[in-house]
Formats: C-alpha cells, structure tokens, sequence
C-alpha cells in the first residue's frame, strides 16, 4: 500500500493540508518565542521552559481530551480546541505588538496555546481511522506524523525569516492566522457519527476507564513506559537548540532555524521510512537502533563548533528520532480498539509531551549548572541507554487484527426494573475443569483478568470450591447496570478468543452459568411484579460463557 493512498480519501486531505498549515504556524510561533526570551535575556533554563510550556498542557489534559474525544463529536472537540488556541495566539501577537512581552507572560500564553494543542490532539488523530479505510491506517498515521515534520523541516527556518524581518510579534501573528484553515475545513467536515447504544459515560468515569484500560494492557503500557523515558533523555533536541545556535555555534535567529529545519528534513526522510524499518528490523529492533544512532548524533552536536557538522547530525538525529516516536504510535494505534483509542492516543501524547516537558527542564537545570555542550552530551547518553530497556521492557509486535468489537449473541434474562444507576452489579460465571487441567485453566483466567479489569470491571477472582474439586467461580463487578453493558459491548473479536480459550476447559454439558446480582437491591430499582424488562438489556445479547 503506497504511503499517499490516504491523500486520495477528499476530507483525510482537507483535514491533512490544513492541519499541516497550522503546524507551520505552531512552530513558527515556537521560533519567535524562544528566541524572544534570547533577547530578553532570560537564563539558559528560563529559555528551555519554552518547550516545557508548550508540551506540559499534554500531561495535564491528555486524558480528559482524549475522554472527550471518545465521547462526544470529535469534529467539535477539535473546533473548540482550536478555538482556545487561536484566541491565545492572537492575545500573545497583541501583547508583542504593544511591547509588554515578559518571560512570565511567554511562558504563559504558550501553556494557553499548548493546552488547545493537547486538547486537539486525541480528537484529530482519534478521527483519522473514520476519514479513512482501516486498510490504510498505518499510512494514514505516518501522514499525520509527516505533516508536523514538514513544518519542523521549513517552519522554524521560515520562523527565523520572519523573526529577523519583523521581530517575534510577526511570527505570533502568522500562528494565529494560521488556525483559521483547519477551523473552516472542521467545521464543513459532515461527520459521520454512527448511533450509540448507550449514554455515555461522565467525564471522570470516562478519565478512569481510560486509565484502566492502559494500566491492563502490557503492549500499550510498555509503549507508553518506552516513549516517555525516550521523550525524558531526548528532551535537549528541542529544549537547548536556541542556546546551540547562540552558544555553541554562535549564530542568530536564521542559525537556529536552520538547526530546526534540519531536524524537520530528517523527520520527514524518518516519517516516510517507518513502514519499511519496521517490516525489516520489527518494533523493538527498530527503537534500539534508532536509540543508538540518535546518541551518536546528540554527541556530535554537543562537542562541534561547525555548523555543517551540527547540521548533518541533526538530519540523521530527526530521521530516527521520527522513526522511534512514530513506531510508539502506531503500536498504541494498533493496540487499542476504537471504543477507547481517543484515550490510548491522549496517553501517548501524555507520555511523549510529559517525557519532552520533563527533559526540557532537566536538560535545561544541567546546561545551567554546567554547559550547554555537556548538558547536550549527557543527553546522548541518556537516549544511547534507552536501547537497553529492550530486556526489560520489551516492545510486542501487534496487530489491528481482532481489534473490532463483537455485537454478541443471545440475551439477558432481567425481571428487575433496572436503571442505568442501578449497581453495583456482580457477576458470577461457575465453572466444572478436570483437576488434572486446573493449572492450566487458572493460567488462562489470568488472561481473562486482565481484559476483565481493562474493559470496565472491578474486584475481580477466581474461586474453587474446598468440596468440589471441578468447581471455578470467577467473579467481578460493575458500579452500574450501565457500566456492566458498557463491559459487554467492549470485548473485541481478540479478547472473545481469551475468554472461549479458558472457557473449553469447562466441561460440563452446557456453558458455564451465569448469575448477575444487584448488590444492595432495596431502593435502586423500581419495583415490578412478574414483569420481564424489554429494554436495552434485550438489545445487547451476549453467549452465557462470557457474561
């Protein structure tokens, strides 16, 4: 599948371009920042937490974004999202304009505009898997990386253009204006929103299940460990460039553009090869490689005085450094089914932001403490060391496969008058395994834990009975009958094969049983006689095997 078949798709390509547009403004406006606090005189740190600030906003609101993504139109979202950052940008451009820019107030109108960004994140990648065939969502995913890499690679060099030629305001201002293409294209975006089964969850409720989803899932929970330490001794690359430029190099504005630009060039070679590493050298082989060759370079940087040198390491470093991020993304893409991916892609971005935001400020500490270039050199070793977490923290090779959730098949028998508050509900499905096959039927409702934990229950076990040798009771519960409907419309065609692996150890005549309990009934249901519920319960049949 050749890597622009999503481009062929009408509004994947309204919303791409456009989106590219407003990644050119974003590190335009991030040039004129930093460089605006180099000539204010801020310290080496202050002028670090630029990147801090604008990355920081992900760690704070990545999971309610992606929550929100999940739960209401992402068209919407990512209008208001956009929304806060446009008001932002211009607010700042009208503030440099009237000559009352601080390192205060910089610092703060880039958290404004790095929150609309976090905000817009998990929508707009959320959304790409419904503007194009699932086929060529691994394309798709790289093109969205492309496009913040092909501003990286001209952006910050034309930053530096319109820093120098018009000062810092100038730069703000293009952000600014640079919002209004993807707004238009959103807001004539006729989305297709397919109908829901049922209400969704609040927004706390809907933090947690996302949380919990990544918490019980090793492959997203590896990936999101991985990146965020990757993101932590990686975070020099943007963080220091200003003072790369100035200190080491001893250049001006267009200096640091170009360094930019030059890492931008590299993202984009980076972005456009991620498919042909990854079938040759596979996930982990990939990100250790590509740990180890981003070392190579950070060090080549941290000790040149030559432009031309600093600028080949840093088109080397951008190739792998998008190779490496882009790999992390496409498997939490591939790892999480669509009724949770907002929130799986607001943990990526909260890890990589958080990681970038962290190491901005750390590297940030160390070049003031001891020097821009040996700040710049513990930094490569760092990310160098990163390719040894392989043994302990190993990337899965994963798969979109079975990622679909399955509509299943018979119904519940209600004759409680339930709510959707109604709860806690307690479920109890009662096994019969042959004793000589109890460790491994216990070995497999391990399994069976974890998607029970990841896809909306709590307190879950698993039983024998001291009498009865062949008896397993596995038991959960859910806070609402809402919850325990949301948990059955979750299981994926993936997880349906754990939960029919464990259940061929059973061996009675039929399935296993199946009881569902209300815990503390009285009051939490309105009370029917002889009467047999025919609502949403009737509509969401499942096989008794795996409640």
């Amino acid at each position: 599948m050749p890597l622009t078949a999503p481009l062929r798709v009408p509004v994947f390509r309204r919303v791409w371009l456009a989106s590219l547009l407003s990644n050119f403004g974003l590190l335009i406006q991030g040039v004129g920042a930093a460089w605006a606090m180099v000539q204010l005189d801020a310290a080496p740190n202050i002028v670090a937490l630029v990147q801090t600030a604008l990355m920081m906003p992900v760690m704070f609101v990545a999971m309610a974004a992606g929550a929100l993504a999940d739960m209401f139109d992402r068209r919407k979202v990512g209008m208001a999202a956009l929304a806060i950052s446009f008001v932002s940008a211009t607010c700042l451009s009208g503030i440099a304009y009237l000559g009352l820019l601080s390192p205060p107030l910089i610092l703060l109108f880039c958290f404004l505009i790095g929150t609309g960004q976090a905000l817009f994140g998990p929508a707009w990648q959320a959304s790409v898997a419904e503007q194009v065939p699932a086929e060529t969502l691994p394309q798709a995913v790289a093109l969205a990386s492309i496009s913040f890499n092909i501003a990286r690679s001209f952006g910050p060099a034309i930053g530096g253009i319109v820093v120098a030629a018009a000062g810092a305001a100038a730069a703000f201002t293009v952000n600014a204006l640079f919002y209004i293409p993807i707004l238009i294209v959103l807001f004539t975006w006729r989305r297709k929103i397919a109908p829901m089964r049922l209400p969704p969850e609040r927004i706390g409720r809907a933090m947690v299940s996302g949380i919990r989803y990544v918490l019980h899932s090793p492959p997203m929970r590896i990936a999101l460990t991985r990146v965020l330490l990757f993101g932590i001794a990686g975070g020099s690359i943007s963080a220091l460039m200003p003072l790369v430029a100035s200190t080491l190099l001893h250049g001006g504005a267009r200096t640091y553009g170009l360094l930019l630009g030059a890492v931008g060039v590299g993202s984009v070679v980076g972005a456009v090869c991620v498919g042909r590493v990854k079938d040759a050298m596979g996930a982990e082989g990939s990100a250790g490689i590509c740990a180890l060759i981003l070392g190579a370079c950070l060090a080549v940087v941290a000790f040149s005085s030559s432009l031309a040198l600093t600028l080949a390491a840093l088109l080397a470093g951008g190739v792998v450094w998008t190779l490496s991020i882009t790999l992390f993304n496409i498997n939490i893409q591939l790892a999480a089914p669509r009724w949770v991916a907002g929130r799986a892609l607001a943990a990526f971005q909260a890890a990589i932001a958080g990681g970038i935001a962290i190491g901005s400020w750390l590297w940030g500490e160390v070049a003031d403490l001891l020097s821009v270039s040996g700040a710049v050199a513990l930094s490569a070793a760092a990310i160098a060391g990163t390719a040894a977490l392989r043994f302990a923290l190993r990337l899965p090779d994963v798969s979109a496969i079975g990622k679909d959730e399955v509509l299943l098949d018979d119904q519940i028998d209600v004759a409680l008058d339930l709510s959707g508050r109604s709860g806690p509900v307690i479920v109890e499905i009662e096994y019969s395994v042959d004793p000589a096959q109890a460790r491994s039927f216990y070995r497999a409702m391990q399994n069976v834990q974890q998607l029970r934990h990841r896809n909306g229950a709590y307190d879950w076990s698993i039983a024998r009975d001291i009498a009865d040798t062949r008896a397993w009771t596995e038991r959960f519960h859910c806070p609402t009958w809402h919850d325990y409907l949301r948990l059955r419309d979750r299981n994926t065609h993936e997880e349906m094969q754990t939960i029919e692996a464990a259940i061929a150890f059973h061996g009675g005549d039929r399935r296993p049983h199946v009881r569902r309990l209300l815990e503390r009934p009285y009051g939490s249901v309105r009370w029917r006689d002889e009467t047999r519920d025919t609502g949403l319960h009737d509509a969401l049949p499942v096989p008794s095997g795996s409640a």
